[in-house]
């Protein structure tokens, strides 16, 4: 069987057992602790996911928990791959009569990367990320998703070759959100990358068109405090901040990988910054990267517990989240759930700590695994 084929078998296996995300989730959601996603927002965020088909679980998905706020809500991340079903259906949504600025956007960018010759997809592939604002947007206000490109072949660090890289993605990005291009916008993220030294490197660029217009960037590998100190040093960034936000962790030996967020405005760098934290190494293409192993957030979760950062009940249920994998059996057939925690960021704002948010995700394999998993491993 081809990995074309084998993928196919798993959004086949998934359409049959649920007519839509919200769907899905309805069937699997009682994983997701009451501290995290109350009652309310778990209706409301289950609703808003019935837009979406249940195909996109063929791929990781997630939720943003903030563990500052006591209300348990959440928001909603799914990854988005060309050539597949779920992509045909957002293609469909953009080409229809009705069709909205950014669903046109989106399925002009799904189409861009049909072609194996295409820039954008020698890039980054055919893969790309929606978040969804849900428990964060107004009551009643349904809103467009942000979109996000990241590399897929090889890491954006320093040089000009990268540097064109990373222009061509910020175009990419713009056009799909149906902005103008701003030249500053070009100047100010030239510079960031221009300051990246060592395995620093571009993570991900994207922006949200229901916001005020800003493009989220995000750098990774510093891997250390002295590392991302001298980065944000060279950036301009909240250094004294920064120290006292990473000085605990680092002692706790609680991370392996550190991120920085950058708002990047026409005119230049916004004031807010993320500071992301994770526990384990990304390895391209490796499969195991998806399992977390039930211990390895506590020494990081301990650590917001100590200094009194993050809900108490919040942080209770987000140590339980990581699991062993778990088999379903569902109306489709089998299948094996795994559950994990991506990273947790830190947005810095006036010298202080404004918000901390934890991006968890599902990852849902046909079984037996070895369909679905091939497939996976080739986007």
């Amino acid at each position: 069987m081809s990995l074309e084929a084998q993928l196919a078998a798993a959004e086949n296996q998934l359409e049959s057992t649920a007519d839509s995300l919200g769907d899905l989730l309805e069937q699997i959601g009682d994983r997701i602790s009451p501290a995290l996603l109350g009652d309310r927002h778990r209706q409301t965020l289950f609703e808003r996911a019935r837009a979406i088909p249940s195909t996109v679980a063929a791929f990781p998905f997630g939720f943003e928990f903030p563990l500052h706020d006591s209300e348990p809500k959440a928001d909603l991340g799914i990854s988005l791959v060309g050539g597949t079903r779920s992509a045909a259906y957002f293609e469909r949504r953009g080409q229809a009569k009705n069709a909205g600025g950014f669903e046109v956007g989106l399925a002009w960018l799904l189409d861009d990367t049909h072609s194996e010759g295409a820039f954008i997809r020698r890039l980054t592939g055919r893969k790309m990320m929606l978040e969804y604002d849900i428990g964060s947007a107004p009551a009643g206000d349904i809103q467009d998703p942000g979109l996000f490109l990241r590399s897929a072949r090889q890491p954006l660090s320093g040089g000009e070759r990268q540097a064109r890289e990373v222009a061509a993605m910020l175009d990419a990005v713009v056009k799909a959100v149906g902005w103008k291009p701003e030249p500053g916008e070009h100047q100010h993220i030239a510079r960031v990358h221009g300051a990246l030294e060592e395995d620093a490197r571009v993570e991900s660029l994207g922006a949200f068109p229901a916001r005020t217009r800003r493009i989220r960037l995000a750098v990774s590998g510093l891997r250390n405090i002295e590392n991302t100190l001298s980065f944000l040093a060279r950036t301009g960034g909240p250094v004294h901040c920064a120290a006292s936000t990473i000085g605990p962790f680092e002692a706790r030996q609680a991370f392996v990988d550190l991120s920085v967020h950058f708002d990047v405005h026409p005119h230049g760098l916004g004031p807010t910054l993320g500071l992301g934290f994770a526990a384990k190494e990304r390895i391209a293409n490796d499969p195991r990267y998806w399992i977390d192993p039930p211990q390895q957030w506590n020494p990081f979760l301990c650590c917001l517990r100590e200094s009194q950062l993050g809900v108490p009940d919040k942080l209770s249920a987000l140590e339980t989240w990581p699991s062993k994998p778990e088999l379903l059996i569902c109306q489709g057939g089998t299948l094996i759930l795994i559950r994990g925690i991506h990273h947790v960021k830190f947005l810095l704002r006036n010298h202080r700590v404004e918000a901390i948010k934890a991006y968890v995700f599902f990852l849902l394999c046909p079984w037996p695994i070895g369909s679905a998993g091939a497939a996976r491993r080739r986007h």
